[in-house]
């Protein structure tokens, strides 16, 4: 059987985890063969995120240095699966499209699958102004990092775990996101772009549109023009994994 872990920040959700929680379809993904466990990471919330959580059947990571970076390196550090998903908490993320996603993974021999929320069928789930931000930036991310992503923010992706300890990810904040997915475009991974369903979110909006824009617009320049040294072969990483396929084909965003 393989093993999933399932990453989720949490920052003051303890309202939206009981229909987050029950999205995701632990039975289906265990009749496709994925032994699955729930990491919710309570990223210092001030309300009941953490309990609520455990209720549910998730195991709690407590992080109390704020930020969605921070709150996604504890995860990561606590998540034992060989495959993570992420997703945030706030019910915008289709966590009942798990098992679809996952066969795409497997199909197609990717390391990280990404998804796109930036489609005609998703507009009314996004105010116009993040919308509009978050093409700016994924037409700079597309011109820097040359990925050929549609959506550089999306919060919902599935990767092979080896993969992140060999990723110079550096972000403690909203910039993680982008981050993540030019640090595996930078290694060589084999990397993908599907269309997703984007969900109104729940509760209260705590993206800062213009000072988180300018802030992720800043650290795509940074990124692409730090001096870093690739320190992994993902084909090597793969065999000794025993993991991935090497004779596969690095995969274009679609």
């Amino acid at each position: 059987m393989n093993s999933l872990s399932i990453v989720m920040p949490a920052f003051n959700e303890a309202s939206n985890l009981p229909p987050v929680m029950g999205t995701i379809p632990l039975s289906e993904l265990a009749d496709e063969g994925w032994d699955t466990e729930v990491v919710v990471v309570d990223n210092a919330s001030t309300d009941d995120t953490g309990e609520v959580a455990r209720s549910l059947g998730a195991r709690v990571v407590p992080q109390p240095e704020r930020g969605y970076g921070n709150a996604y390196h504890a995860g990561f550090a606590a998540a034992a699966g060989e495959v993570i998903a992420t997703g945030d908490a706030d019910r915008t993320y289709p966590f009942d499209a798990l098992p679809q996603l996952l066969r795409i993974l497997v199909a197609s021999n990717c390391e990280f699958l990404t998804t796109n929320r930036l489609t005609r069928d998703n507009h009314d789930a996004m105010q116009p102004l993040h919308s509009v931000g978050n093409h700016v930036l994924s037409a700079v991310s597309r011109a820097l990092f040359h990925n050929g992503l549609h959506d550089s923010q999306s919060g919902m992706w599935i990767f092979r775990h080896y993969i992140w300890d060999h990723l110079d990810v550096r972000a403690t904040g909203m910039a993680f996101s982008q981050e993540i997915k030019n640090a595996a475009t930078l290694a060589g991974c084999r990397c993908l772009e599907v269309p997703i369903e984007y969900r109104r979110r729940g509760g209260e909006v705590k993206l800062h549109a213009v000072h988180d824009g300018m802030a992720n617009l800043c650290q795509l320049f940074a990124h692409r023009f730090r001096r870093t040294t690739p320190h992994w072969a993902p084909a090597a990483i793969g065999r000794a994994e025993g993991t991935a396929q090497p004779e596969a084909k690095k995969l274009d965003a679609v």
